[in-house]
């Protein structure tokens, strides 16, 4: 049995705690006690969480974890001493210590994120950069692993961390397992952007939405605005005034923000060449997928997968 230690502070917020119920169902799904997880804080007891939730803890001690995560609060705000010195101490007798959101700002000030590579929740990132110059801040992921050190995003990113953690703990099968039973569509790779192409258009209507999930699935098809008009059960005409109103967007533009997003994710898994990559995402060719990275990064696809390659060997 794997020990994970989950330390808290007054005014943590409660979605960490979605982290959890991957090792909760990874237990349930195996008929097997293969985690055991155990709430922290500095002095044990009822803590506050931001939402006026409180939970019980255990106080810090003695105990050796396989792992310890630091979970979140809503803002940036300085660790007590002994919380810092509590996570500086499990860097060396733990297998990993990871941070979930602003829990990464704990680590900055134990010194533990010096000279490594990290993330938090993109509205944090660039003040914990500027309070602490020595981290090697991406402020675009959704989580990173540098060495025993693992932190992620704000919000529902503590989950694909958990999930990436069984995954390298029992392997890929078990993983998704997990994933399926809570109703997770997939575990995010680390790499991938913090942003969505479809939270950035944020439809309101299911007509809408039913259109762009249809483009989604199909991204390797050339998608005319008839065929989404289709899928929303609308006219051609009402479906691009529709569509614009509610995203702000043209169909056809909002098509290749879909587009690069997905060809930029294979990119940087690097398993396929350019023209499959341009094939499968709807591009056609690689010439037209590089015009949409310019538009949309500022850099061609070749240096989209040179950064991924050079950070995946640092």
């Amino acid at each position: 049995m794997q020990g994970i230690g989950f330390a808290v502070f007054p005014g943590f917020q409660v979605m960490s705690f979605a982290a959890l119920s991957v090792f909760e169902f990874a237990n349930l799904v195996t008929g097997e006690p293969l985690y055991e997880v155990q709430v922290l804080s500095e002095t044990g007891g009822w803590i506050r969480s931001s939402t006026g939730l409180a939970i019980e803890t255990k106080r810090f001690g003695n105990t050796r974890f396989d792992t310890l995560i630091v979970g979140g609060g809503t803002s940036i705000d300085p660790a007590t001493a002994g919380l810092v010195k509590f996570v500086q101490k499990a860097l060396k007798t733990s297998r990993r210590v990871a941070a979930i959101c602003t829990g990464a700002a704990v680590l900055a000030q134990a010194g533990i994120l010096d000279g490594r590579r990290a993330t938090t929740h993109w509205l944090h990132a660039r003040e914990l950069q500027a309070r602490y110059p020595k981290i090697k801040m991406e402020e675009d992921r959704i989580f990173i692993i540098d060495g025993a050190v693992w932190t992620s995003a704000g919000m529902t990113a503590g989950i694909d961390l958990a999930l990436a953690m069984v995954e390298k703990d029992l392997g890929a099968d078990l993983a998704r397992l997990v994933a399926k039973h809570l109703v997770v569509y997939h575990r995010r790779a680390g790499g991938q952007s913090q942003f969505s192409a479809l939270l950035e258009m944020a439809p309101k209507s299911d007509r809408i939405q039913s259109a762009l999930a249809y483009a989604k699935t199909n991204l390797h098809t050339p998608l005319s605005v008839e065929q989404l008009a289709d899928a929303a059960h609308l006219s051609a005409r009402q479906f691009s005034r529709a569509f614009r109103a509610e995203t702000g967007q043209s169909p056809a533009k909002a098509v290749e923000n879909l587009r690069v997003e997905a060809a930029r994710l294979m990119m940087e898994q690097g398993r396929h060449s350019i023209d499959i990559v341009a094939r499968e995402t709807g591009f056609a060719d690689r010439e037209r997928m590089r015009r949409a990275f310019l538009r949309a990064f500022g850099q061609p696809p070749q240096v989209i997968r040179r950064n991924a390659r050079l950070d995946a060997a640092a």
